[in-house]
């Protein structure tokens, strides 16, 4: 990348940063819920009345409804467009967990590098924060919006969190709400663990766990069922955690005939390990079963992963 072009990329970050701010002063706050539920909600109201229809629903506005500074944030974070009918449209979105703000991408999340933020972060970010123990060095895998990392960094004050993805976009939006939360963070892109280094205390990851056509980075998670990428994590973070460090991993398990399949793949590598294993909703995007690869499936669970390893 050029000096220029890594100039334009900050002064884009920090508009967007600023934009966050001023949301945050006006006291906004948006609850994302699933794609289907955001698709009938916006087929009700066709413009934007207010900062929650532009920032959270993403519905097309007219100009004038923003104040003046809004909109040049906006413009200057190359973060909105024109629709077909000369309105402008923001192609990010601002949500809210607990009390701090996380922007993320537009709704449809169609794009291969589209940065995914919904009831599967605030599951895990709750998960996180129920299970997660006093750690020095805290790593977030595939952290997306960087949301799981920063409530854990923030709920047992570790001294080092660090992010990393695979997709850049996601890496970019991770800076900023970090920023906006006021938790140090250092960003790494790569794939799962590749890029870490040293023996993380704790562990923690939401990674794709669907099969997904347009293998859509927050999505697709490979293998039979979507499964391969959550088994992976698990053995990578098994080889690595520091002694007495702990892996908090939330996923979704595909159940075949009442069975398990993520949990079978991952029992053996976790031998030696303290195990809690739960589901934290038993049906979870019942949508995808109609999807071909999937008539096998009899659902598919949200499930969250605690594994210890012992201290010698």
């Amino acid at each position: 990348m050029t000096r220029d072009a890594a100039a334009a990329m900050r002064r884009e970050r920090d508009a967007l940063f600023s934009l966050g701010r001023m949301l945050e002063a006006q006291g906004y706050a948006f609850v994302t819920p699933t794609p289907s539920t955001h698709a009938r909600v916006v087929a009700r109201k066709l413009v934007a009345e207010d900062l929650r229809d532009v920032f959270g629903w993403n519905l097309p506005f007219e100009p004038s409804l923003l104040p003046s500074r809004m909109r040049e944030l906006l413009v200057e974070a190359r973060a909105c467009e024109l629709d077909g009918s000369g309105r402008l449209r923001s192609t990010v979105r601002f949500s809210t967990l607990g009390r701090h703000l996380f922007t993320h991408s537009a709704y449809p999340t169609v794009s291969a590098d589209s940065v995914f933020f919904g009831p599967d972060t605030y599951r895990f970010c709750a998960f996180v924060a129920r299970h997660a123990p006093r750690a020095r060095y805290v790593v977030d895998v595939g952290a997306g919006t960087g949301a799981g990392g920063i409530i854990a960094a923030e709920a047992i004050s570790a001294e080092r969190l660090v992010l990393t993805d695979v997709n850049p976009r996601a890496l970019a939006f991770a800076e900023i709400n970090a920023r906006l939360a006021g938790v140090s963070a250092e960003l790494r892109g790569g794939d799962l663990l590749a890029e870490v280094d040293g023996a993380p205390d704790l562990v923690i990851a939401n990674p794709p766990y669907l099969r997904d056509p347009t293998a859509r980075a927050y999505r697709h998670g490979g293998g039979r069922f979507g499964e391969a990428i959550s088994v992976r994590l698990v053995r990578e973070a098994a080889a690595r955690l520091a002694e007495g460090g702990t892996l908090l991993l939330y996923t979704g398990a595909p159940i075949v005939d009442g069975r398990d399949v993520f949990f079978d793949a991952i029992r053996k590598d976790l031998e030696g390990f303290d195990v809690h294993y739960e589901e934290l909703d038993p049906d979870v995007f019942g949508e995808t079963l109609d999807e071909p690869g999937y008539e096998g499936v009899e659902r598919i669970a949200a499930v969250g992963l605690w594994a210890r390893r012992a201290a010698r």
